[in-house]
């Protein structure tokens, strides 16, 4: 059995996972504190860890994530949620945080720790052509796969989408809960720009407000859109350790 943290910036959710890809565990949600400072989250997924018999842990982090260390944090700088300002002093405190040996250092068990959206998208991919993963949830997550393989593009978070605000601001749940329908036409338009700037050959879309849209939206990118589980980020722990399953 393998353990699967999915952080994000409104609750962090958790579960075992068993080699066929099912849940052994009832999935476990708690919010997500704030201040959140690298230190005070460390000390929550440790205690998520330490509740779960020895075994391997994959997290995925809401964040600008590479080679273990935290290049932004996303939303979890932000004072006391999505919806309030960023503090400077913890968003510095984010920025160069070693959290996969932190977390490792903590725990005593093998953790392996990968941007959120990356995580859903290796665990989404059927390993053929250039399949473009978006996270819908309080913000908005990206990442692609190039045949079966994960291939680093920028966090595009925190970027800003037509002057109305970051992309995380624009199409994120609070956004989507003010008004539907102009959330609606802002992400055909982002996601329309985003197939072509990547070349995408199919798309997938996990996180919570993936569930809202009806499986034929996005019809006219004329590439196949897959519409995943949204426990689909959790179970894709498998791939994650998947050269550890194969040995």
């Amino acid at each position: 059995m393998f353990l699967a943290v999915d952080i994000g910036a409104t609750s962090v959710k958790f579960a075992s996972v068993g080699l066929d890809g099912e849940f052994t565990s009832e999935v476990g949600q708690i919010p997500t504190p704030y201040p959140c400072e690298p230190t005070r989250m460390v000390d929550l997924v440790a205690e998520i860890i330490s509740r779960f018999d020895d075994m391997s842990v994959g997290v995925g982090f809401p964040g600008d994530f590479a080679d273990g260390t935290v290049i932004q944090p996303g939303n979890l700088s932000r004072v006391a949620g999505f919806d309030s300002p960023i503090d400077p002093q913890i968003h510095a405190k984010w920025e160069g945080f070693e959290l996969q040996n932190a977390l490792r250092a903590a725990t005593g068990r093998t953790v392996r720790v990968v941007n959120d959206a990356a995580m859903a998208a290796i665990g989404y991919s059927d390993g053929v052509g250039r399949e473009l993963t978006f996270t819908l949830g309080t913000g908005l997550g990206i990442a692609l796969v190039v045949d079966g393989k994960f291939t680093r593009i920028r966090d595009v978070g925190a970027e800003e989408f037509k002057n109305y605000g970051t992309y995380d601001e624009v199409l994120g749940e609070f956004s989507r809960a003010q008004n539907p329908e102009k959330w609606r036409a802002n992400l055909h338009e982002a996601i329309g720009a985003f197939v072509t700037e990547f070349a995408a050959t199919k798309v997938h879309f996990g996180g919570g407000n993936a569930r809202r849209l009806p499986k034929d939206e996005f019809a006219e990118l004329e590439i196949p859109v897959m519409f995943n589980d949204n426990n689909g980020t959790l179970k894709s722990v498998l791939k994650l350790f998947a050269d550890e399953i194969n040995n």
